[in-house]
């Protein structure tokens, strides 16, 4: 048993007893971790306002390697409170905290955490929360191992590509096209600009609605059909969304 200060963002909660709680806290060092906290469910409990869903905070635990750790304290780094109040923005945190924690089963990078919490934070400040996770979902093919191919034709390499195909994998030149969806010039530009992007350093995001659309749909189709996740979180996004 070790006593550790750590960041993380609570993205899962469970009922301990009657008046405790099981948080999962994904974290840089040690990925998703559980922590008991002991009687948060009090009102007058000291660790009550640090327990919720999506507090981002350095946590105090009594850390136990591969069991269950308990709370001792936190300080809040940020309460996330715009996400907390508005039922889009935590419909897509849900998501992008479930995918995390599949991309985490393949790979224990550390740049995984702090890409997630760049995600999270862009999205309380205001920022698109789809284009915002696009760019985390376009990251994230690089630790599962099915990157598309969008440096040239996925077929002969050609750098004068006119559409991107889920199906084929990637870009496509107008030699090789049969039949897929022309996109637009801009959204060939901007998702090559999106792989590369640096989620923490971005000012400013100005994508029209037909590129986010025709970025949305291609990364969708091609999370379906190259990575095998099927997230329940994505299913109720999608609703969600929808009904906006």
């Amino acid at each position: 048993m070790q006593i550790k200060t750590i960041d993380g963002i609570i993205i899962g909660e469970k009922s301990f007893g009657e008046t405790s709680k099981i948080l999962n806290i994904i974290t840089k060092e040690y990925g998703v971790i559980g922590v008991l906290s002991k009687g948060s469910k009090r009102l007058k409990n000291t660790l009550r306002s640090v327990s919720q869903m999506f507090t981002y905070a350095s946590f105090c635990i009594s850390y136990k390697e591969d069991k269950l750790s308990t709370l001792l304290s936190a300080d809040v780094i940020n309460p996330l409170n715009n996400i907390k109040k508005d039922i889009e923005k935590i419909s897509y945190i849900n998501y992008i905290s479930e995918l995390t924690m599949q991309v985490l089963k393949q790979s224990k990078s550390k740049s995984i955490y702090d890409s997630f919490v760049s995600c999270v934070l862009k999205i309380e400040n205001g920022y698109d929360p789809m284009s915002i996770t696009n760019i985390l979902e376009l990251k994230y093919l690089d630790f599962l191992g099915v990157n598309p191919e969008l440096n040239g034709c996925v077929v002969c390499g050609s750098k004068n590509v006119v559409t991107l195909s889920a199906d084929k994998g990637g870009f496509l030149c107008k030699n090789h096209v049969s039949g897929e969806y022309i996109i637009s010039d801009k959204t060939i530009k901007i998702i090559r600009m999106l792989k590369f992007v640096d989620i923490s350093k971005i000012s400013k995001l100005d994508i029209s609605d037909v590129v986010k659309k025709e970025i949305n749909d291609f990364i969708d189709e091609y999370y379906e059909r190259y990575t095998g996740l099927y997230l329940k979180s994505k299913k109720f996004l999608k609703n969600v969304v929808k009904l906006k």
